[in-house]
């Protein structure tokens, strides 16, 4: 399996996930030189910073297990140069989505603030 793809794949399936659940997608794959956001959403309430995670059956760890303190810290970077340029009254959050192929199915798990700004 192609996991490039499949993390394209994740990442369509989390925007679609993040609409259902009544989230506006604002951007996708935000860049800057420290890092990138693959989604940024909101609701009534927050901007979510979210993290997707694709693995295959065969990873060794939970997606979520990937998104260690250092990403995290560039995710927070990268949140902080977002909100810089584009000010809101609304609570940043951050957000991981797990998705997971399993016996060939594509399961999701959105893990509402994952983690937090030290």
């Amino acid at each position: 399996m192609n996991l490039g793809l499949f993390g394209l794949e994740g990442e369509e399936r989390a925007a679609k996930h993040l609409k259902k659940q009544g989230y506006n997608i604002i951007a996708k794959n935000f860049q800057t030189r420290f890092g990138e956001i693959d989604i940024i959403a909101e609701n009534k309430e927050y901007i979510v910073f979210v993290e997707v995670k694709a693995r295959s059956e065969k990873s060794i760890a939970e997606p979520r297990e990937f998104v260690d303190l250092s990403k995290q810290r560039k995710i927070i970077k990268t949140a902080e140069i977002y909100l810089s340029e584009n000010p809101t009254e609304k609570q940043p959050r951050f957000d991981v989505v797990e998705v997971k192929r399993e016996k060939g199915k594509t399961n999701l798990n959105h893990i509402v603030n994952a983690f937090e700004v030290e």
